[in-house]
């Protein structure tokens, strides 16, 4: 065909990309904006003449491809000189087009080389700070082009809805206007540098549990007003690509969804980029490419022969494999790609990667709890500290699955809190939990065998089989490290590693996963009756060869690991405890309370010295019931390759903690918004349904009444603060709000000033009691005051009318909340929302 008819086919397509309908199942989308809200962060338009020439190369480009390499952009590929990134797409050597490779990179590029393992995004989102926000994005943006990326699959913005999502640790918030304002930031720091960001998971993948095949319902206004609101964000910052979910969301698959990908991202949204499958979530040829969807990751199952065949039969447009190609070209194009000769990847600056993960680390920090001065440590506190639990000693940088990053190294918080310490100070460590294990007595089993260090060279197998005796009934937890093809380990003749299906083979968690020296880790917990048991091992040496070693707990050993903790605890004068809970993709939790017995180690510890400090390690909101007894607790999430030191800053108060929280903790395991209604979450039958409808996080425990173990936007500091001088009036179609806060301490102080709204009585829609309208990040001397200007735009005024479909202004007289955290909030006025 000619140039011609290629490049009005392809404008046929897009026009009707934008013009499309609106319903989308049970919850339509269409455009729509609320009178005087302004689009935020819209990319600044390229030159007529640059796009004019841009978009003539890319359809000289389309005329010239024949089917098969058509085909063969639309689709991964294995990557003939992998870099150990997640995803490639081979390009068009004779046309100039080159391949693609994609990287993971939530919270650092993940490739098998070292890159700055940052903190995780909810620590990150705690410091409530665009623009750190942007300068995070930047560093994953210089080195996914160092390490040899052209896409980074990052970041993830559905909603912290549940605290039990395995991957709560990979997005930011449980608030939708929170999170709009972050991703589009990093967005821009990402694409800042040349690396083109892809927004994730779109839509409603908000848990891992039945992650494939669950059918999420949500209504429109639901769907508009909570998960939608970061995806809309990141459009309008710019996003190069938008990733499909694996879930069906209102009876379709997110990646055959038309209302999704074509009437809503497209026609809505406007976005020009490319839409590409999760891994293996594609399901169709037919329906996908009418859809919307325009790559398939990571191989070709049905965007690859069978989508040849679909043109070649008729099913599918040929001009609908143009658009698909058009649109990924375009964006290889903006990011220049496409140019010749393509700019020079830059070198990693690893240096300036680590000041930022600091940076982040400490800014985010949350202090949820400070009793009777025990932090900062300082005086005799601070010379006398009992370091206790695995994590001091062994760095817990991130969590696992496709977060997982290779630092350039990572200290121990040990070595950090000793270095602090300095010279005269005695910090003694207790280990508390063992979560690697002891080497088994050699001598354990008849016929004896050393299990400790074993080696099988290549093409060998060694095998073993031997009888132990216990006493008394009791708890073992037995581990097998190991190099190679994980060794079979059988307990009475049951296997106790088997081979798990799908990720949850290759995710195992951040922490648990490997030990110290970088073996692969697996542990079963088994309850072992007194008398005679059979352990069987047989380890292939492989290609390679490999090393394993067998390890175990008993009771025996965790009783006395749990006394030598309580016996360093009273010897010190303050106890720094670390607690962990090893989250990752592939798996949600099944408890919010902290795994193994940790939480005995604390309730025995902190009666031994309540000076007590508890460093959380975890992914999500935590359950305490240990929490009256101790003095103080600091919530560090993942805190990345700099997390030892970011955190001595802040036990020491050289960094005052500034982090707030981005999602409700819940007082125990019922009081959330899916306690005892199993179809809100995991969902009955393969079917979940969003019943809460607006009311997602803090917004469920303000309608509901439900107090909360702590806040949204909670954090202690380490001075005191205090809100006046309340004024709120009418402003361009919102609403200006005046305050002032004045450090009211001794010490300089980090502030995050908190606006909500209230409802509107004269919409007839759902709306929250309080609803998140703004906030500043403030840092203020000990006696200083600032006076804090923010504007409420209409649009965080305004609701989504379901029978309009659009965004309606609240208009009426409005409550205004400003203070500390959801539910501290001591400054309130109203004023009159008017239409302009």
């Amino acid at each position: 065909m000619s140039e011609a008819v290629s490049r009005r086919s392809a404008m046929r397509l897009l026009a009707a990309a934008g013009t499309a309908g609106t319903a989308l199942a049970a919850g339509a989308c269409a455009p729509g904006v609320p009178p005087g809200a302004e689009a935020r962060g819209t990319p600044p338009a390229a030159p007529a003449a640059a796009e004019g020439k841009g978009a003539a190369r890319i359809d000289a480009l389309l005329e010239r491809l024949t089917l098969d390499e058509k085909t063969a952009l639309l689709h991964g590929a294995p990557d003939p000189a992998s870099l150990g990134q997640a995803g490639y797409v081979p390009g068009v050597a004779r046309l100039g087009i080159p391949a693609l490779r994609l990287a993971d990179g939530p919270a650092g590029v993940h490739v098998a080389r070292p890159a700055t393992a940052l903190p995780a995004p909810v620590l990150l989102a705690s410091a409530f700070d665009p623009a750190l926000a942007r300068e995070y994005g930047r560093v994953l943006g210089r080195e996914g082009r160092a390490l040899g990326q052209d896409v980074l699959l990052s970041p993830m913005v559905n909603l912290i809805r549940t605290p039990y999502a395995g991957r709560n640790f990979e997005t930011f918030a449980e608030d939708p206007r929170l999170t709009a304002d972050l991703v589009g930031e990093m967005i821009r720091g990402i694409q800042d540098e040349g690396l083109i960001a892809t927004v994730k998971h779109f839509a409603l993948n908000n848990q891992e549990h039945g992650r494939d095949t669950v059918d999420v319902i949500a209504a429109e206004q639901t769907l508009h007003e909570t998960e939608l609101r970061g995806f809309e964000a990141a459009v309008a910052a710019g996003a190069g690509a938008v990733m499909g979910a694996y879930n069906k969301v209102n009876g379709v698959h997110a990646c055959e969804s038309k209302p999704l990908l074509d009437e809503l991202l497209r026609g809505s949204w406007g976005f020009d980029g490319w839409v590409m499958s999760d891994w293996d979530a594609t399901h169709s040829t037919v329906a996908a490419i009418g859809a919307g969807l325009d790559m398939e990751m990571p191989g070709g199952t049905h965007f690859g022969g069978p989508l040849r065949e679909a043109v070649r039969g008729g099913s599918v447009p040929e001009a609908a494999v143009d658009l698909a190609v058009h649109r990924i070209l375009t964006t290889m194009d903006r990011f220049g790609l496409l140019a010749a000769p393509r700019a020079a990847r830059p070198a990693r600056d690893a240096a300036a990667g680590a000041r930022t993960a600091r940076k982040v680390a400490a800014a985010g920090a949350v202090l949820l709890r400070n009793e009777h001065g025990t932090l900062p440590l300082t005086g005799a506190a601070a010379r006398s500290i009992a370091v206790i639990g695995p994590t001091g000693q062994v760095p817990f940088v991130g969590g696992g699955g496709s977060a997982h990053v290779v630092p350039d190294g990572a200290a121990a918080p040990l070595t950090a809190i000793r270095r602090r310490a300095g010279n005269g100070s005695t910090v003694r460590y207790a280990l508390g939990e063992d979560l690697y294990g002891r080497p088994l007595p050699a001598k354990l089993l008849t016929p004896a065998a050393d299990m400790e260090r074993r080696a099988v060279e290549p093409g060998r197998v060694w095998s073993h089989e031997g009888e132990f005796r216990l006493a008394a009934d009791d708890e073992w937890t037995l581990l097998v490290h190991y190099t190679g093809k994980r060794p079979v380990v059988r307990l009475d003749g049951e296997e106790l590693f088997p081979v798990r299906q799908g990720v949850a083979e290759y995710f195992a968690g951040g922490l648990l996963g490997s030990a110290p020296d970088g073996m692969s880790v697996r542990r079963s917990t088994l309850a072992l009756k007194a008398g005679t048991h059979r352990l069987a091992v047989t380890a292939e040496g492989g290609d390679k060869g490999q090393r394993f070693r067998i390890r175990h707990t008993t009771g025996a050993i965790r009783a006395a690991d749990l006394a030598e903790a309580v016996r360093t605890a009273k010897a010190a004068r303050s106890v720094v405890l670390f607690a962990y809970e090893d989250a990752t993709e592939g798996r949600d939790r099944t408890s919010l309370a902290l795994p193994g017995g940790q939480e005995r180690l604390i309730e025995a510890v902190a009666a031994a010295n309540p000076r007590t400090t508890v460093v959380l390690n975890t992914s999500s909101s935590t359950t305490m019931p240990w929490l009256p007894r101790t003095g103080a607790v600091l919530q560090m999430y993942y805190p990345g390759q700099e997390g030892a030191g970011a955190t001595a800053d802040l036990l020491f108060g050289d960094v005052d903690p500034g982090g707030r929280l981005t999602q409700t903790f819940p007082a125990d395991e019922q009081a959330t918004p899916f306690g005892g209604d199993p179809l809100r979450y995991p969902g009955v039958g393969g079917r979940q349904e969003y019943s809460e409808g607006v009311h997602v996080g803090h917004r469920w425990y303000d309608a509901q009444r439900v107090t909360p173990l702590f806040p949204f936007g909670h954090g202690l500091s380490y001075t005191t603060w205090q809100y006046e001088k309340l004024t709120v009036r009418p402003e361009r179609g919102g609403l200006r709000v005046e305050f002032t806060v004045r450090n009211t301490g001794r010490r300089k102080g980090t502030e995050v000033a908190q606006v909500y709204v209230g409802p509107s009585a004269e919409l007839e829609l759902d709306q929250p009691v309080r609803a998140l309208a703004g906030y500043r990040r403030l840092v203020l001397p000990p006696g200083r005051a600032e006076r804090v200007t923010l504007d409420i735009t209409a649009r965080a005024l305004s609701s989504w009318d379901p029978e309009r479909h659009a965004w309606v202004l609240g208009s009426g007289r409005r409550q205004v909340f400003v203070g500390r955290s959801s539910r501290e909030l001591p400054l309130r006025s109203k004023a009159v929302v008017t239409s302009r």
